[in-house]
């Protein structure tokens, strides 16, 4: 195992090792972390890929707002949300807000756009639903 150096250069390998845990500034989670979550009923998860592909097959409980509209969706009143997605708009305060794609990189956009509007819990499933599918599939 890699030791931590002492003094400045301790807090610079800190800095290094929580950078590791994110996808270009986004926080994410792994497939045993968000098993866990989904278990214990932890997580919100939304599925950013088109309508087509969430139809062809998607995460249990997801719902799906393709990221083309996912602004749009993150800033509407919760009622109107409710209307058009027959689910409830995520708050803002939520600590699991998970979103995927499929291989990973309109997840990414997603968590940033959703963190940029105040969805501190944003994270992204890195892993995507190609992950998910082939070992929980």
């Amino acid at each position: 195992m890699l030791a931590a150096p002492r003094g400045r250069p301790r807090a610079a390998f800190l800095q290094l090792a929580v950078a590791a845990r994110t996808m270009a500034g986004a926080p994410t989670v792994s497939l045993p972390e968000l098993r866990s979550l989904l278990a214990a009923g932890q997580a919100r998860l939304i599925d950013v890929r088109s309508r087509e592909e969430a139809a062809a097959g998607t995460i249990p409980g997801a719902l799906n707002i393709p990221v083309s509209e996912l602004e749009s969706a993150l800033q509407m009143e919760p009622a109107a949300f409710q209307a058009l997605y027959a689910a409830e708009k995520p708050k803002l305060q939520e600590e699991n807000l998970i979103f995927f794609c499929q291989m990973g990189k309109r997840g990414l956009q997603a968590t940033q756009l959703a963190r940029g509007l105040g969805y501190a819990g944003a994270r992204n499933f890195a892993g995507a639903y190609r992950e998910w599918s082939q070992k929980e599939g």
